[in-house]
């Protein structure tokens, strides 16, 4: 195996979240594996931040304000991907919110909210990429999906892992109808990665940092830039046989049961 596995000179990625966390860091790692990159996301001038850092890495980097909750706004964001690149070779899904509330009380309204941000938002995200990738013969998607696409959080999780089961079984359904025409489609599904909102919740709880970290053999919370490599990987020829998988990003949080004991044992 050599580096060149990993290059992504000339092609061309479109991520979406690219302002901030996740978002930014996988926007980085593609640029400076070769990508230029098409940045989309609500907050127009953490994008452009974002995109000045991809071309002090000599990337071309293009800003496009949308919110992946709107139909309308996602074929016009593949308009202007269609002028000013004229193709696509990967797709990171990553924006898209939760929201919280408890079953008994959550509003159906936030529940069908969350699903248009983190369901419908990636679907369309996928049809959009997935016709022109097709069109192509190849080219690599990426959903964020989380640990609660595949198992309970509680917590008032109920609408965000309902969207996030049904993020995992698209990635499977999309890779199934595709791979056979050279368009891989994968899910990363993070634990816990350090975030504004999380900080906050867990200045709100004290005793919520320790309960996370407990569950996670390897010690830590996620940073942004755990994304980095994966991201890369998934993007390249080194990926070229993968396909439908749903990779847990999570420091073995999803290895290990309940009863698990971490570290060391006498």
């Amino acid at each position: 195996m050599t580096a060149t596995m990993f290059n992504l000179s000339g092609r061309v990625a479109l991520v979406s979240g690219a302002a901030q966390g996740l978002g930014r860091a996988m926007v980085l790692a593609l640029a400076e594996a070769g990508a230029d990159l098409m940045l989309a996301d609500r907050n127009e001038a953490g994008a452009s931040e974002t995109a000045a850092a991809v071309e002090k890495l000599g990337r071309r980097g293009v800003v496009v304000k949308c919110d992946v909750a709107d139909p309308v706004q996602i074929h016009e964001l593949f308009r202007r991907l269609d002028a000013e690149f004229g193709r696509i070779d990967f797709l990171g899904n990553v924006a898209g919110d939760g929201i919280l509330g408890a079953p008994e009380d959550i509003s159906l309204d936030d529940v069908e909210r969350c699903w248009r941000n983190l369901v419908l938002g990636r679907f369309c995200m996928c049809q959009e990429a997935g016709r022109r990738m097709l069109g192509a013969g190849r080219g690599s998607i990426v959903n964020i999906g989380s640990l609660a696409s595949v198992t309970a959080l509680g917590r008032g999780h109920i609408a965000y892992s309902m969207a996030m089961g049904a993020v995992a079984q698209m990635t499977r359904e999309l890779s199934t109808e595709w791979a056979g025409r050279g368009v891989r489609v994968n899910a990363i599904l993070p634990a816990q990665v350090v975030n504004p909102g999380l900080e906050e919740r867990m200045t709100e709880n004290p005793n919520l940092r320790g309960k996370y970290l407990s569950g996670i053999p390897a010690g830590r919370l996620g940073q942004a830039e755990d994304i980095k490599g994966l991201s890369v990987f998934l993007a390249s020829d080194a990926s070229s046989w993968i396909s439908g998988a749903l990779i847990p990003m999570d420091g073995g949080n999803l290895a290990a049961n309940s009863g698990a004991t971490m570290g060391k044992t006498k």
